[in-house]
């Protein structure tokens, strides 16, 4: 079985080396910065863990139907 080129998302210039990013490092990089992001708000008493999960509960029934409701 021959290994499969990984698809690129991005190049980055780094330290003047360009960089390839790929879709997985890319969606990695992305749900740290959320994670972080959230736990700030949280420790920082913006909201709560329970009040994100009511909004992300909500956000997902008026956004994310199924065919079948259509």
């Amino acid at each position: 079985m021959a290994l499969r080129k990984p698809k690129y998302a991005m190049k980055m210039v780094v330290g003047g080396e360009e960089k390839e990013i790929s879709f997985e490092e890319l969606t990695l990089s992305n749900k740290l910065s959320q994670d972080a992001v959230v736990s700030l708000l949280i420790k920082k008493g913006v909201f709560k863990g329970e009040e994100l999960l009511e909004e992300i509960k909500l956000i997902k029934k008026e956004r994310y139907r199924s065919a079948e409701k259509k």
